[in-house]
């Protein structure tokens, strides 16, 4: 009987190596077809799993406390499976080359304790080779298997994007690879078990890997094209929004918009592609280009407001101002690599501490990470500025009453508002006094 077959069958078991954003949602969604066991070597977050919790709020609590996945912080309990997904991150260093430790450290503790005959997909993000190069040397060395006789290994990138509720695992066509047809079909067939959407058949495992950081670096190059159109024309004083609500009436214009670029994929995955060019004597242009600018936005929005506080006659040194946001983007709780801290930062310089609120944002992984102490938003009173960094659901609720409770008692034209992501109407609170700008 085929692995596949014995997997529907519930006679073999899935094992899925970290349950963050990605994992998670994988093996919960597994679990409706298989047995699964879900591993991670975070205790309090499977502990929270086997609590119902669901800290990421992808799936839910409901979803969580319902699923039949086995939590487990004990790797040697990834013997029992057979067919195991690697998800977890792959982060870049402070010098922007990639960290591949996580996928590293996940390969040896897969490698302790795989079984023979077993296939191994990674899912984390990697510039093409790391699965061949990297990680399958490391599954042979901690296990004593050979690779293409006792185990197999494929290539699937994740496609989740986290926070949202419409592109989900079981909606996005899954891209599969295997090194070889007999694990190409395999995997196929494992996938589409849970992916609605169904699967693509990649030819290798290397052109799956560019597959995926392709779609990001596209991404996060359009979006640096508009943050530079931002900048020439807040220069010029036109509205950029405007602009590109005009320019969007053409069919086959790209609707992107200018802000900031964080998280653990868009931010990150053009720098593993540059680096693996840069191995091969090719130094990136455009790519690099996009990067640089995307990532200096934190400075130019926290300088445009030193700006507008110079306007308002505002003391610059310890002016206040709160920051509405910090997550990495709207209606999600994660903060890793949130470009706001860069705003947090910059205006440290100027001798401001921006008060910030965030009722989404995971708070123990945001004083973990940053050091970075939330306030309530009721608490945001008596301000000589408010940025509203994230376009967060409850954000968007915020009714001009609300705005202005938040502000010290003054004329409006002493207000400043940072709106980077224009939830706001521009011409309700410049036409009312405000200090409005907005990238």
């Amino acid at each position: 009987m085929l692995l596949y077959k014995k997997i529907a069958a519930k006679k073999e078991k899935i094992g899925v190596i970290g349950l963050g954003y990605v994992g998670m949602p994988i093996a919960v969604a597994f679990s409706k077809k298989a047995s699964v066991i879900g591993f991670d070597v975070n205790e309090h977050k499977i502990n929270l799993y086997r609590s119902g919790i669901d800290p990421t709020n992808e799936v839910g609590d409901k979803a969580i406390s319902t699923c039949t996945v086995d939590f487990t912080s004990d790797e040697t309990r990834l013997r029992d499976a057979k067919f195991h997904i690697v998800a977890v991150p792959t982060p870049v260093k402070p010098d922007h080359t990639p960290d591949l430790t996580p996928v590293e450290n996940a390969s040896h503790i897969l490698g302790r304790n795989l079984s023979k005959n077993s296939i191994v997909v990674y899912e984390s993000t990697v510039y093409p080779g790391v699965t061949e190069e990297i990680c399958i040397p490391i599954l042979e060395s901690e296990s004593g298997l050979k690779c293409g006789e006792d185990f197999k290994v494929g290539y699937s990138p994740e496609r989740i994007n986290p926070g949202d509720k419409v592109h989900r695992l079981e909606t996005i066509t899954k891209i599969v690879s295997g090194m070889d047809q007999e694990t190409l079909d395999e995997i196929a067939k494992v996938y589409e078990m849970v992916v609605d959407a169904g699967v693509y058949r990649a030819e290798s495992i290397r052109v799956a890997e560019a597959a995926k950081v392709i779609e990001n670096s596209q991404r996060d190059i359009n979006i640096a094209f508009m943050n530079e159109l931002s900048i020439i024309f807040n220069r010029m004083g036109i509205d950029t929004k405007a602009v590109l609500d005009a320019a969007g009436t053409k069919w086959n214009f790209l609707k992107f918009a200018p802000g900031l670029v964080g998280g653990h994929c868009i931010g990150v995955d053009p720098y593993y592609l540059t680096y693996k060019a840069e191995q091969l004597g090719y130094h990136s242009q455009i790519i690099l280009s996009g990067r640089q600018i995307n990532d200096d936005m934190g400075k130019y929005i926290a300088e445009n407001l030193i700006k507008s506080l110079i306007k308002t006659d505002v003391s610059i040194k310890n002016a206040r101002v709160a920051i509405l946001g910090f997550t990495f983007k709207e209606n999600c709780p994660d903060t890793r690599n949130t470009k706001v801290i860069d705003i947090v930062n910059e205006l440290k310089e100027y001798g401001i501490t921006p008060i910030i609120t965030d009722p989404i944002a995971d708070v123990t992984e945001t004083l973990r990470e940053y050091n970075v102490i939330f306030k309530d938003i009721q608490d945001i009173q008596n301000m000589d500025a408010v940025i509203l960094a994230v376009p967060h659901n409850e954000f968007k609720k915020l009714q001009k009453d609300d705005i202005n409770k938040m502000f010290r008692n003054t004329n409006n034209c002493n207000k400043t508002i940072i709106d980077i992501k224009g939830l706001l109407d521009r011409q309700e609170y410049q036409s009312a006094g405000y200090i409005y700008w907005r990238l």
